[in-house]
């Protein structure tokens, strides 16, 4: 009888401590919210992974990971955010400005580190960069906008007219259209303010524009990026070369970049959810961390580069990255 009511005891016991565990089988529970699909958010996605897996975490071991994409619909991003939220995950990964909009208005409690958001103080999501203060911390994808300005301007000396395309519903990409436009005008370059409010009208915008400009930038925007290749296609066929504020964009088209590299971005913020998974640091002392100089990539199309005709200064040409 000692025996039977000993072994219900044991039985009950590890029953408990089950229904009371928050990491189950799998360990840390981590929710990811992507706000659209493309490469460089993409690449954000894969290399925060990694990082986690090179320090040690072992994926379906020692964390799970819920990968939710909002394909760039702002409602949707808001369902995905409750849902994460209600599923009472360990830390949330929120890539993009609106999809870290939206986990900022759901939680202030669970840790949430934010990726592809250009100025987090600035979006309202953090108190300060350099204190945030609250449970987000994240990493910058600030490109070197005046640095990119000089780019264009080195490879097309000539130009008069530049047309900067974002999408106007963005914090981040009014921000960086802002410094475009002090940088360009500085150079006594006139601006042609081009802008969209969806991804249907980004073909429809460069057609608009680019017979009266000499060049078209496009920084970090999420839907501009994401049809970048309709911007190519249009600028290629009026000779006209595109300045982009990252690689990604290179890759499916765009003429140059001297700009971030996502990888390197999600990586980052895989080593800050690492630090909050062990213990070490909290969001609110975690300053938001930006990509080092010497990691920006020069990056130049090659097959873009020779259908505009376009002759780049050999300084330029050895230190760039070829995409073919």
């Amino acid at each position: 009888m000692k025996k039977l009511l000993s072994s219900i005891l044991v039985v009950m016991i590890g029953i408990t401590l089950v229904g009371c565990s928050s990491k189950g089988d799998t360990g840390v529970k981590i929710g990811l919210i992507q706000y659209a699909q493309h490469p460089a958010l993409d690449q954000a996605n894969d290399s925060f992974i990694k990082a986690l897996e090179d320090n040690g975490y072992k994926k379906d071991k020692d964390f799970s990971i819920d990968i939710q994409n909002a394909q760039g619909e702002q409602a949707t991003a808001e369902t995905i955010a409750d849902k994460l939220v209600n599923d009472n995950n360990d830390l949330i990964y929120a890539i993009g400005t609106p999809a870290a909009s939206s986990v900022a208005q759901k939680t202030q409690e669970i840790p949430t580190i934010v990726a592809a958001v250009t100025n987090p103080e600035d979006s309202q999501l953090v108190k300060s960069n350099k204190k945030p203060g609250g449970n987000i911390t994240g990493v910058s994808d600030l490109t070197p906008v005046a640095k990119q300005i000089d780019l264009l301007m080195k490879i097309a000396p000539k130009t008069k007219n530049v047309a900067v395309m974002y999408t106007n519903a963005e914090r981040n990409s009014e921000y960086q259209f802002s410094l475009a436009k002090k940088a360009l005008e500085a150079k006594g370059v006139n601006v042609v303010k081009a802008t969209v409010t969806d991804s249907n009208q980004v073909q429809q915008v460069a057609e608009s524009i680019v017979k009266k400009v000499d060049a078209i930038y496009v920084p970090t925007d999420n839907l501009v990026s994401e049809g970048v290749a309709n911007v190519v296609n249009v600028a290629n066929e009026n000779k006209v070369p595109t300045v982009v504020g990252e690689i990604a964009m290179v890759e499916k088209g765009a003429l140059i970049t001297d700009g971030i590299n996502y990888s390197e971005l999600g990586y980052l913020a895989g080593l800050q959810a690492v630090k909050i998974l062990k213990g070490e640091a909290k969001p609110a002392d975690m300053p938001i961390e930006y990509i080092a100089d010497n990691k920006l990539e020069l990056a130049i199309n090659d097959k873009t580069m020779k259908e505009l005709g376009i002759k780049i200064p050999k300084d330029i040409m050895e230190k760039a990255k070829i995409v073919k």
